[in-house]
């Protein structure tokens, strides 16, 4: 088996231009060798017929050189040489080769009627030839001729299918790649920027309503603001340098989850909530993409908190258990009133899924807001241990 750094040392394909122009070279080579007997030994035609008839030759395979470009002329053309030179030549070269290469470029090109209209075409004649008397095509040449060309035509259009599903398998990986990395500028910005804005507007408040005494809660106001926008930066550069490095070793600094889970509740207590935790089972044994899927909805559901809910209590609860990871925030607040999804909600129901899980999202039965992930993962990676809870 080929591996990747192998596959990295082998000389390129050639494309484009270059990959037509082999084509049409490799075809020449092969009809040449094959009809080198009008050149070699006692001539059974003229030497204008051979003349001719190897001008015939390089018309058909260098036409070839265009059929990418321009696949149907190029087959019609293709089929005229070669349908000239079986009638001018008493050699019979393997000139069909060409035209069999130029049928196949027009149904992987995806003309299937203009491909299946000359496939007939060249069997009606190659009949009537046969029924003019032309000896060296039977009706078992003739029958074995149809099942070549059907069998090329349909081999194009398998050609044209895959192509076509490798391109739309390369679109939704873009795609999903694309909401992927918008969910996570989305969870990394907007935690930290609505912290931002409700600490400055508090700050603004108190300064405002007692310039005295407001001036030493906007100082702390303005230390939450730096610490947010400090971990906003270092997250935001973590993640371009994800996206810088395609082909470079992984990121060496750690990644967000839930070993973090104390910074991101005292961000959110910074903001005026009052934040309690319920952790239980070893975080440390998650997969890493579930670790960090995890973090990323407890961050999201505290921005939302912090946003719209007017809330005074939020309750963070995580808990480990062999092959499942369950994660639930609720609030005390109005959350609940009106409720209709909005990205955020969105986003985390996508990183859900992604990772075979499922999140809900709506009010609460004794009023406020709750948040509920749940999040499978390989069985027996976790142990479970007391429940801790802080407040």
């Amino acid at each position: 088996m080929v591996n990747a750094a192998s596959r990295r040392r082998l000389p390129p394909r050639p494309r484009g231009r270059a990959a037509d122009a082999a084509l049409a070279a490799a075809v020449f080579v092969l009809v040449g060798l094959g009809s080198l007997r009008s050149l070699i030994g006692e001539p059974e035609e003229s030497r204008q017929a051979t003349v001719l008839g190897w001008v015939l030759i390089a018309a058909a395979c260098g036409a070839l050189y265009f059929a990418r470009r321009a696949p149907v002329p190029v087959a019609a053309f293709v089929l005229a040489a070669t349908l000239g030179y079986y009638l001018l030549s008493v050699y019979d070269g393997p000139l069909t080769v060409a035209f069999v290469v130029a049928l196949y470029v027009v149904s992987a090109e995806g003309h299937l009627q203009a491909a299946i209209g000359l496939a007939s075409l060249t069997v009606a004649l190659t009949g009537a030839g046969t029924l003019a008397g032309n000896d060296d095509v039977n009706g078992v040449a003739l029958f074995m001729l149809t099942g070549w060309l059907v069998g090329v035509v349909a081999l194009g259009r398998v050609r044209l299918g895959r192509l076509i599903m490798a391109q739309e398998a390369e679109r939704r990986a873009a795609y999903e790649e694309r909401m992927r990395i918008a969910r996570e500028l989305h969870d990394v910005i907007g935690h930290h920027i609505s912290l931002i804005n409700v600490q400055s507007a508090a700050a603004l408040r108190r300064v405002q309503k007692d310039p005295v005494k407001g001036a030493v809660s906007a100082e702390e106001a303005l230390g939450a603001i730096k610490g947010a926008s400090r971990e906003a930066l270092r997250e935001l550069r973590t993640t371009l340098g994800v996206l810088r490095s395609v082909d470079e070793a992984a990121p060496t600094g750690p990644a967000p989850g839930l070993h973090r889970l104390d910074d991101l509740v005292a961000s959110a207590r910074l903001a005026g909530l009052d934040v309690r935790t319920e952790t239980g089972g070893a975080h440390d044994e998650l997969p890493a993409e579930v670790d960090l899927a995890a973090y990323r909805v407890i961050q999201e559901s505290l921005t939302n908190v912090t946003r719209h809910a007017r809330a005074a209590t939020v309750t963070v609860r995580t808990a480990v258990e062999p092959g499942r990871l369950t994660v639930e925030v609720t609030d005390d607040g109005q959350g609940g009133e009106g409720f209709v999804p909005g990205s955020g909600i969105t986003g985390m129901r996508e990183r859900a899924r992604a990772l075979g899980g499922e999140l809900t999202a709506g009010p609460a039965p004794d009023g406020g807001f709750t948040v509920r992930a749940r999040f499978p993962y390989e069985a027996g990676r976790a142990r479970t241990d007391g429940v801790r809870s802080t407040s």
